[in-house]
């Protein structure tokens, strides 16, 4: 946009400042050069006027409404928009109709759907037919994946298309765009941190503050406006996100990166105890035999903030995240159990060997149950190297300890117990 506008309108304007600030061409949206350049793929579409559908995935603010009207405005197609919050089945077959009626005299038709994964999945069939044949050309807008949102009849007819949040550079952008904002330089920079890429709502922070000759510093500006909220959904992709996030920093040995993540989580509101039960797994998958203590100090981090609460129990759960990040790692149990499952599936109904079963009767005894069983702690080397596979398989190995923390000791006992097995075996008469 060449010319800032006024940050304050004549008193009675309606229209907030971000509507006012809208961009007119393509060219000013900001931050989403990856798609809308000349050589991108929305740019090389509207340049060739080969528009197709497509489904916008981006966080709030970062201008998918906005890419979609001027889309239709470039295009010359007919902008009609919906809500998927405040709209059903009766009001898509108003705009069906009316775009089928406008295709009969050559105008097309641009259907923009905000929160499109907000329509059930039958809903989401009712649009196959027109974006088919193309009466409409369907704009999708959705802050969720649509891999998980959207049924896969419908993404197989979109090109999916993710837009980014705004940079602060983006962010920038807008503040001068907004005119003269009354801020000190750190104010300025603290503004673009409280809008977090949303720049909807950075805009919306500015068209709050007061009419001043003086500047604003970080702190009266923090008295004016509210930080934006975290971009968390308990229920949605971006906890996976997070989780998983967390989950990787701990398993890449990085303290660091496990805090900050924790911190993530909980600012946006993540219930502690699902992050507790998330350590749990944690220590058993990732850290096994390496630090069996592992388990004890995600369950005594557990126990600690249901005593506890927050936010003084969350120090318990962090200490435990920072104690499974610089633990060391082995998935040999994980690996080896699952291995033992897919071996059990296969041998299921084989019995143990006699040798190890009891026999509380005489007639178990007389069938030879518990026939020269060895007391393996009552033994010379506190070892027999009994066989306890059953009869008719042949012994599998499914634990491989690593060299990692405790399994170094278990890996060299299990050596020793293995050259004693051997040995044995060569001291049975054939």
């Amino acid at each position: 946009m060449d010319e800032a506008l006024p940050l304050f309108e004549a008193e009675g304007s309606a229209r907030p400042l971000a509507d006012r600030l809208r961009p007119r061409t393509l060219d000013e949206v900001v931050g989403q050069d990856h798609l809308l350049a000349a050589d991108a793929p929305i740019g090389r579409m509207v340049a060739e006027k080969r528009l197709v559908s497509m489904i916008l995935w981006g966080p709030p603010g970062c201008g998918k409404t906005t890419i979609a009207r001027l889309l239709a405005e470039r295009s010359n197609l007919v902008f009609e928009p919906l809500s998927a919050t405040f709209s059903g089945v009766a009001d898509l077959r108003k705009v069906f109709s009316a775009a089928t009626k406008r295709r009969e005299i050559g105008q097309g038709t641009l259907l923009f759907v905000d929160e499109i994964h907000r329509f059930n999945r039958a809903q989401q069939d009712s649009f196959l037919p027109y974006v088919e044949d193309g009466t409409v050309v369907l704009v999708g807008a959705t802050t969720e994946n649509p891999s998980f949102e959207l049924n896969g009849a419908l993404l197989s007819r979109c090109q999916v298309f993710v837009l980014k949040r705004l940079n602060d550079d983006a962010l920038e952008t807008l503040i001068e765009r907004a005119g003269a904002v009354p801020l000190t330089p750190d104010a300025r920079h603290a503004l673009i941190a409280m809008a977090d890429g949303d720049g909807r709502y950075l805009l919306n922070m500015i068209e709050a503050l007061p009419t001043s000759t003086e500047p604003l510093d970080v702190a009266q500006l923090v008295a004016q406006v509210q930080k934006r909220a975290p971009l968390y959904d308990k229920k949605q992709e971006g906890h996976y996100n997070l989780i998983s996030a967390l989950h990787k920093s701990m398993r890449g040995s990085d303290p660091d990166a496990t805090l900050y993540w924790l911190a993530r989580m909980l600012e946006g509101g993540e219930d502690p105890l699902y992050i507790a039960r998330r350590l749990v797994r944690f220590a058993t998958e990732d850290v096994g035999m390496a630090d069996p203590q592992a388990v004890q100090q995600t369950l005594a981090a557990w126990d600690v903030y249901e005593r506890l609460g927050s936010p003084e129990g969350e120090l318990a759960i962090a200490q435990a995240a920072v104690y499974l990040a610089t633990a060391p790692k082995s998935i040999s149990v994980y690996r080896g159990f699952g291995e033992a499952r897919a071996a059990a599936r296969r041998t299921g109904s084989l019995m143990p060997p006699a040798n190890i079963l009891n026999a509380p009767t005489r007639l178990m005894r007389d069938l030879g149950y518990g026939k020269d069983y060895e007391y393996d702690p009552d033994t010379a080397d506190g070892f027999s190297g009994a066989n306890y596979f059953p009869d008719g398989m042949e012994r599998e190995r499914f634990y491989e300890p690593t060299a990692n923390g405790n399994e170094f000791d278990v890996s060299e006992r299990l050596a020793r117990w293995n050259a004693l097995r051997k040995g044995h075996r060569a001291a049975e008469p054939s």
